[in-house]
């Protein structure tokens, strides 16, 4: 997967056979499948999901959109005729939408999410200080001191890679003021969709949304002080999901469980 999209088919599809045979007892195709895609997700994406899929094994094959996904993955309630506006950061895309009576009123994908954060750090590395560092030293350094405010008491952290000019090891000492910046770029194309889809908003659902507030979902949420920084951008309470990794699993097996109930937060089959 890349950008939230098949990248390599057949990798996706052997993918999907060794989860299906990890829930199976013997080698049975699942009756069943909910997957989550990006909300702008194309047709023709779409329906590489579903072949990849049936390919798979399963018989029956529904998507849902991701921010659904993890609305019902939170708890809130999709069916009412109340707004909820939610913001799931993942890997590869960042899903923002606004939610109500079993659909999306309005949504924004953008690919700028835990992938593209993870990409700054290593070419701040590269250019600022000629050292070359992997995705899991950089994803570590995310995770320990990327922030999206200044912190309360800024930290240090040792890091080590291969100089790029000597090609031998190298360690050097960075800041986490220094990362904030590495990631500053990221964090403002992210808030800049959050106002964008506000803007866009019908003004019932927006008196809804003063009233809740944002929720954070996804990984990308847990980058400490990003919920304050969209609070100030946008002057609401912003929440952060319990569990926010798992909300969009979570919402996906629900649906699963109770498809009748949630037929109508599936996303259409067009057929060619």
């Amino acid at each position: 997967m890349r950008d939230g999209a098949i990248a390599d088919f057949e990798i996706a599809e052997a993918m999907l056979r060794a989860f299906i045979r990890k829930i199976s007892i013997a080698w049975q195709p699942a009756r069943r499948v909910v997957v989550c895609v990006p909300s702008g997700i194309t047709e023709v994406e779409k329906r590489a999901v579903r072949d990849s899929c049936e390919h798979a094994g399963a018989k029956e094959v529904h998507l849902i959109a991701e921010p659904m996904a993890s609305a019902i993955g939170i708890g809130l309630n999709v069916h009412e005729p109340i707004g909820n506006m939610i913001v799931d950061i993942g890997g590869g895309t960042t899903e923002i939408a606004v939610i109500a009576l079993s659909g999306i009123v309005s949504d924004e994908s953008i690919k700028t999410a835990g992938d593209e954060m993870t990409s700054a750090i290593t070419n701040y590395f590269r250019r600022h200080h000629n050292i070359l560092i992997g995705d899991r030293t950089a994803e570590m350094i995310k995770c320990s001191v990327g922030s999206a405010v200044p912190l309360k008491d800024e930290m240090q952290i040792e890091v080590k890679g291969r100089d790029l000019l000597s090609g031998v090891p190298r360690m050097i000492e960075v800041s986490s003021a220094d990362i904030r910046g590495a990631l500053s770029e990221s964090v403002h194309e992210i808030v800049n969709a959050v106002l964008r889809l506000l803007e866009r908003t019908p003004p019932e659902i927006a008196s809804d949304i003063f009233d809740r507030g944002i929720m954070l979902s996804g990984g990308g949420a847990l980058l400490k002080g990003l919920d304050e920084r969209i609070r100030q951008e946008t002057k609401l309470p912003v929440h952060i999901a319990e569990d926010p990794l798992t909300t969009v699993v979570r919402g996906t097996g629900r649906v699963l469980e109770d498809l009748s109930d949630f037929r109508s937060v599936l996303i259409k089959s067009t057929r060619y």
